[in-house]
């Protein structure tokens, strides 16, 4: 609505009439209007509050909160707001292997951890001794995810342990170990102990076959690493008490260590900076 003409500066703005909503003090608001969303504990809170001070009915309460008289019920009742119940879809297809797949988990809990079966070992399963062609990966990852906690649960084992995070700084530390690989060597299958050198910052690694893990493969694979990675980690080397460094685990971290190993490592030890190099982002520096 605009001022009268003579209004002085009526030329130099125009006036709009609002609304005023006025609120008072200690009053709720009604409903869910703009600005005025409010959580369920809320809801339930301002309801009991107005049944308590006004003793309104159920469906006064109701109809001044805009909602269900149920709702209502519910808020008298307890000043919790009940948990939603959630939505079970149908699954024709899982359905039916949800047995096979418990059967196969609760089969792992008496496996070693690295002979459990995972996700795609299950479909397999399903697929070659049972003939369920029907079922598609992401459905069994799902299920298996949630289920094997379940299981573990219902036996009272415990969950898998948390982990701590761990920060390296570039081309400061290493870990070496052997693993065990099976290669086909003039056409017969054959056991070799895989070395093993990775970088903790990147996790480039560099990996050498030999047919045993005594120390003439330790130390060549040592060689053989540091050349592939471009330097010496800069700070440390970890290793799992290897016995072609470590002679005699004593007492706590007190090692009696192999004397090669000991003039291997200090010959790299002694190697000056001008001869390492960087690569793949790892600063390799002496090792002081």
């Amino acid at each position: 609505m605009a001022p009268p003409a003579d209004t002085p500066g009526c030329c130099d703005a125009v006036f709009w009439s609002r609304p005023v909503i006025m609120v008072l003090e200690g009053s709720p608001p009604r409903g869910k209007g703009p600005g005025q969303v409010r959580s369920r504990v809320e809801l339930f809170e301002a309801i009991r509050r107005d049944h308590r001070r006004e003793e309104l009915s159920i469906r006064q309460l109701a109809g001044r909160h805009q909602v269900h008289r149920r709702t209502v019920r519910q808020a008298l009742a307890s000043a919790v707001p009940p948990s939603r119940k959630k939505r079970v879809f149908p699954a024709p297809v899982l359905d039916p292997v949800k047995p096979l797949i418990d059967a196969m988990l609760r089969q792992d809990l008496d496996t070693p951890k690295k002979q459990r079966h995972t996700a795609r070992r299950i479909l397999a399963r399903l697929v070659d001794e049972h003939g369920v062609t029907a079922i598609s990966y992401p459905t069994v990852r799902d299920y298996v995810a949630r289920r094997r906690p379940e299981i573990l649960a219902e036996a009272r084992r415990p969950l898998e342990a948390g982990c701590v995070p761990q920060t390296h700084e570039p081309g400061a530390e290493g870990e070496v170990d052997f693993h065990d690989l099976w290669v086909l060597l003039r056409g017969v299958k054959t056991k070799t102990a895989l070395f093993t050198m990775r970088l903790s910052y990147s996790g480039r690694a560099a990996h050498r076959a030999s047919l045993s893990q005594g120390q003439e493969a330790f130390l060549e694979g040592h060689v053989y690493a540091f050349g592939r990675l471009g330097g010496v980690p800069a700070e440390k080397i970890r290793y799992d008490n290897l016995t072609s460094a470590v002679k005699r685990v004593v007492v706590g971290r007190t090692r009696v260590e192999n004397q090669r190993w000991v003039a291997f490592r200090s010959h790299y030890k002694s190697v000056p900076a001008s001869s390492r190099s960087s690569l793949a982002g790892e600063l390799l520096l002496a090792v002081s």
